[in-house]
């Protein structure tokens, strides 16, 4: 069974149902590509306080780590991210005021990591927002490529999430040298895609 905490590189597939958005945490297959399911995730559509479990396989039954807002309805709020017992191994939240024109997130770990993820292409941030102002947009999904990447105070890359050109939201997430623990990486990349727009 894979370690989830030890997780280096994954892949993130998103898939819509009515009532819920489901994603699978695939661990890298040995030439790059998407190995087998170390996690499922569903993440409950218009829920008040959101709150997500991500499951060893896709009957559910088995809980293995998950995150959930500390406050209702609240834009910054800070999500706290668990483990199978519910004991905290990390955190994070979105800078609201920094994300105006390019999403900024701040992240921290149990062991005192804390890092901050943006958007890595100013441009493209500045396309996406424009795109959402659109009113014949609607619910179409956005034809530009989100990529972000976490960084230390010295500017050391610890977390990167680039999405892939496909239909359906994909994503790979490397966190080099392993500093950053795999489920909380594997919850930031899920909030990333779920959480986006708020």
């Amino acid at each position: 069974m894979t370690d989830l905490a030890k997780l280096q590189h994954f892949h993130v597939r998103q898939q819509i149902t009515l009532l819920a958005n489901r994603y699978e945490i695939r661990d890298a297959a040995a030439d790059g590509g998407e190995g087998a399911i170390v996690a499922v995730a569903q993440q409950k559509r218009f829920a008040f306080k959101e709150q997500v479990t991500f499951f060893a396989a896709d009957d559910r039954r088995v809980p293995v780590f998950g995150f959930k807002a500390r406050q209702r309805i609240d834009l910054g709020a800070t999500y706290d991210v668990t483990d199978a017992s519910g004991a905290p191994i990390g955190w994070f939240r979105k800078r609201v005021g920094a994300s105006f024109l390019r999403s900024t997130w701040d992240l921290g770990t149990a062991d005192g990591t804390q890092v901050t993820g943006r958007e890595r292409n100013a441009n493209v941030a500045l396309a996406r927002r424009l795109w959402e102002f659109l009113p014949v947009v609607g619910d179409l999904p956005s034809p530009f490529l989100f990529h972000f990447d976490f960084t230390d105070e010295s500017g050391q890359v610890l977390m990167s999430s680039v999405r892939r050109r496909t239909l359906r939201d994909r994503y790979d997430v490397t966190v080099p040298g392993g500093r950053i623990d795999g489920r909380v990486a594997a919850a930031m990349a899920v909030a990333l895609d779920a959480l986006q727009s708020r």
